[in-house]
């Protein structure tokens, strides 16, 4: 349903209501991972185990987000936006009321499952809202999170654990929250709900548990107290994963639309691009643990040293078009990547003698060509695409994308655990970090060889 004729001179108000929703969000997830030390001495776990706090997020993400065009047009929606707001706010309490790995886990599934409905319901209500001749003005509101969030989230959260508590980090959502769902629920014209195409409830329930159990069981694979249970979801995982591309190849307007993948550019980006999210997703992980734990650094220390990758990012924003435009795909792809994972390898260079200055210079760069390959193959991705089906290669695509951060996180806290084993006497020390940088820098260098495959000029 178009809303364009309803109140368009509000659509500025709603693009910054939406935003500011976003950027709570945003602020959310890069403050968590400062928190990381401090939250594990509370609840009486390793620091590394607390991954399955930042994972559970993420694939209640993956699992959701695929959903939430359905629930919008069969509730109306303002309502499901709305009812995102109050769930990730739920999700925030109780993730501040915690007293256990086990109740973090589940808290930040209910934050999971809100967020996964607040990022796209939002865009698709901007869209219907503004005008078309605005609708890039109004768009582009919807990137300050992206570029804001991870600048201001580390040093945030770093000031938090350091003069208040770690549990502030989730009850400062609620007057955000609050005051977007009121603002939400006076300037967003209602929606009703309707009779939208049928749903893939099947394939839902598929993709959803294949996912779960696949990124749950990597994590536990690497606890020897789970390994059988590891070993049981890890199995099941795969055997869902399969039962399903069989559903997906039998079924019209299947959830994931694998036959996608088919088209070069759109399969190209998902694979490269998705083996740079999994060492992007891992070094915020990693970073915040070494600087505290390994180089006993304080949260603010390490949350100002953060930021700076953000900082990079943002710098290139303006010069990846003229970056891409002059050196094409192909070699644009492949110099960035090939630098960045030299920059995450970097890391193993470290150590607690280190200038912040120097730390701040390597992220910069790293956040820096980094930046210039997300945005490359953000863009390649839907070059080829036909229009109509353009929102299944959206869904694919973030599903994918939210998937391989949480499989980097897993990844990393994985070989950190397995050094702690190998190296007891280095338990959770440099040795440690040390390989889980290396590892996830590899894998991300594994993008050249597909970097390559792009046309000279795409």
């Amino acid at each position: 349903m178009d809303l364009r004729d309803h109140e368009p001179r509000n659509f500025r108000l709603i693009a910054l209501v939406i935003a500011s929703a976003l950027l709570m969000q945003q602020l959310d997830a890069t403050v968590l991972a400062i928190a990381m030390p401090a939250m594990a001495r509370d609840l009486h776990v390793p620091a590394p185990w607390l991954s399955m706090g930042l994972t559970s997020y993420l694939v209640a993400l993956a699992i959701f987000i695929p959903a939430s065009g359905f629930l919008a047009d069969r509730w109306g929606s303002r309502r499901v936006y709305c009812g995102a707001i109050v769930v990730f706010l739920a999700g925030s309490v109780g993730c501040a009321q915690v007293h256990g790995l086990g109740m973090l886990i589940a808290a930040r599934v209910v934050q999971g499952l809100g967020g996964a409905l607040m990022m796209p319901v939002g865009r698709l209500i901007l869209i219907r809202c503004t005008p078309r001749e605005k609708l890039m003005a109004a768009l582009s509101w919807l990137v300050v999170p992206a570029l804001i969030g991870p600048i201001l989230g580390p040093p945030l959260g770093g000031l938090i654990i350091t003069w208040l508590d770690w549990r502030w980090i989730f009850y400062i959502n609620l007057p955000v929250g609050i005051l977007g769902l009121a603002l939400a629920l006076w300037l967003i014209p209602p929606t009703p709900g309707g009779a939208p195409e049928t749903f893939d409830g099947k394939g839902f329930m598929l993709s959803g548990m294949a996912l779960g159990c696949g990124v749950f069981g990597l994590e536990l694979a690497s606890r020897s107290w789970a390994v059988p249970i590891a070993w049981g979801l890890l199995g099941l995982a795969v055997v869902l994963g399969a039962v399903y591309v069989r559903h997906a190849r039998r079924t019209q307007g299947a959830i994931l639309d694998l036959s996608l993948l088919r088209i070069p550019t759109f399969g190209l980006s998902v694979i490269a691009g998705n083996l740079t999210r999994i060492a992007q997703g891992a070094q915020p992980f990693l970073l915040a643990l070494m600087l505290q734990s390994g180089f006993h650094q304080s949260a603010a220390t390490a949350g100002i040293v953060a930021m700076a990758g953000a900082l990079g990012a943002v710098m290139m924003k303006p010069l990846a078009p003229l970056i891409i435009g002059r050196f094409g795909y192909r070699w644009g792809l492949s110099i960035a990547g090939l630098t960045a994972s030299i920059g995450y390898a970097s890391l193993v260079l470290w150590s607690a003698g280190w200038p912040i200055s120097g730390m701040m210079a390597v992220l910069g760069t790293t956040g820096f060509f980094t930046s210039l390959s997300f945005t490359g193959y953000n863009t390649a991705a839907f070059l080829d695409v036909p229009a109509s089906r353009m929102s299944a290669a959206t869904s694919l695509y973030a599903t994918v994308q939210q998937l391989c951060f949480s499989l980097g996180i897993c990844i990393a806290s994985g070989v950190l655990d397995l050094a702690s084993k190998l190296a007891p006497a280095d338990a959770l020390g440099m040795a440690g970090y040390r390989a889980a940088f290396l590892t996830v820098a590899a894998i991300s260098a594994c993008g050249i060889l597909f970097n390559v495959r792009f046309p000279k000029k795409t």
